[in-house]
């Protein structure tokens, strides 16, 4: 009885007389890839977070190509910069379900298969063109088949949807990877397409947990200009956070609120919806167990008195409640998560992490705890939930969760930064490749 593909294998796999020409062109092309090494640019001296948008008044026009939940549209709207849809799409029926819960975008504008999008008819109406190709035909934790892998050639086809629309510029996001795959023959495959299409190219890995995510997550940013431009990647920020601050029952019981506390007392939202108050004439109607979940009243006792509110407090608050019992381990999964592995697989076990490890698209199957992340709450371990991973990914509470758990988990892991997002958008200005708004 012949043996049933996993939907995996079959994108694998998969067979078309479009996917053999692709690899029968990049095939040629890696043949006759010199010995020039590719140098990463380099790291800007200034601190992005200090930068001012130029024009703020432009609406930048995005196009987005394997969009996912859409993170350049999240770090857009987390700017809250003026910018439009102009199309996206992705051929996961999952992923349009949240898409198209969170982002305004017409259906007409929506492609699912990229190798039959047509995107001339954009050209000259797209200022910014991003895309992140599906990264497991490249990645360290996939099997590495580059090109032979169907979705290896997927980034030929974001190359077309470039060269069709011509935008002023254009970000590729991929994993790290790619960059040595093949002795680095895949990557400057790659580069050079990008470069014959007439684009200046830079390209660096950076990390999220540079840029304000407690996760290692490192990733190859790839920029394409139009025009000759001297670009230089965001600096290193210092990490403010730890992976417990983006937890949904992280919990401080002390008298003195820690950072995280702090930012929930003090967020407009609770105190609109009378949850909080400092320094209040009249005391709120007081509720048991308020202590332990920072509802009431709390008094503030400034340094000294010229202190100022800290804004910086509000750029990330959470909302605080109590996990599911279903994202908790039994005790013989938490047995199996917490070993460290087979006679052919060792892994160091650690749970609790400050930086989180990397979010796989692959975590609703829980694999040991040296590869995925767990928890500890009041002596018990648990996963994180679908909420937590979206913070770990810069996604803020607002992003509705349309779909189930499982698929939630997957589009989140196959999600960018968007905290490092943000910081290339300040870093290059993107307010300056927008057009005039109409109004």
């Amino acid at each position: 009885m012949e043996k049933k593909l996993t939907e995996v294998q079959k994108s694998m796999y998969e067979s078309s007389e479009k996917i053999e020409e692709v690899k029968k062109i990049v095939k040629r092309r890696a043949k006759k890839v010199g010995e020039e090494e590719l140098i990463p640019e380099n790291l800007a001296d200034d601190n992005w977070k200090e930068k001012k948008f130029s024009h703020p008044e432009n609406i930048v026009r995005i196009g987005t190509v394997f969009s996912g939940i859409g993170a350049i549209e999240y770090a857009l709207k987390r700017l809250n910069l003026k910018h439009e849809i102009v199309f996206a799409g992705d051929v996961d029926a999952k992923c349009k379900e949240s898409y198209f819960a969170n982002y305004d975008i017409k259906e007409e504008n929506w492609f699912t298969d990229v190798r039959e999008f047509d995107a001339s008819k954009y050209k000259g109406k797209v200022d910014f063109v991003v895309g992140g190709a599906p990264c497991q035909a490249f990645s360290m934790v996939g099997k590495r088949l580059g090109f032979e892998d169907a979705r290896g050639t997927l980034f030929y086809e974001f190359a077309r949807v470039i060269k069709e629309t011509e935008p002023k510029l254009f970000l590729f996001e991929n994993v790290k990877g790619l960059i040595n795959h093949d002795n680095g023959r895949t990557w400057h495959v790659i580069h050079d397409i990008f470069e014959e299409l007439g684009y200046d190219v830079n390209f660096r890995v950076l990390n999220s947990k540079d840029y304000g995510i407690p996760q290692n997550r490192e990733r190859l940013y790839c920029l394409g200009f139009k025009k000759k431009t001297e670009f230089q990647f965001p600096r290193p920020i210092p990490l403010e956070y730890q992976m417990y601050d983006f937890l949904e029952d992280y919990i401080d019981s002390k008298y003195f609120l820690k950072e995280k506390g702090i930012k929930f007392v003090t967020s407009h939202k609770n105190h609109e919806k009378s949850y909080t108050q400092v320094n209040g004439d009249v005391a709120l109607c007081q509720k048991r167990n308020q202590q332990f979940n920072w509802h009431g009243d709390f008094v503030y006792h400034p340094v000294n008195e010229a202190d100022e509110p800290n804004e910086a407090f509000d750029e990330f608050i959470f909302d605080v409640k109590d996990v599911e019992e279903k994202y908790y381990l039994s005790d013989k999964v938490a047995k199996y998560v917490l070993s460290s592995g087979t006679k052919g697989f060792k892994t160091s076990i650690e749970t609790d992490l400050p930086v989180a490890r990397p979010l796989l698209q692959s975590m609703h199957k829980m694999h040991r705890a040296g590869v995925d992340n767990y928890v500890t709450h009041k002596g018990r371990i648990r996963k994180l939930t679908p909420r937590e991973c979206l913070r770990l990914m810069g996604f803020k509470d607002d992003f509705k969760i349309v779909v189930s758990d499982t698929s939630m988990y997957k589009e989140a892991g196959n999600s960018i930064v968007v905290d490092v997002l943000i910081a290339i958008l300040m870093q290059l200005d993107i307010t300056q490749y927008g057009e005039p708004y109409a109004g």
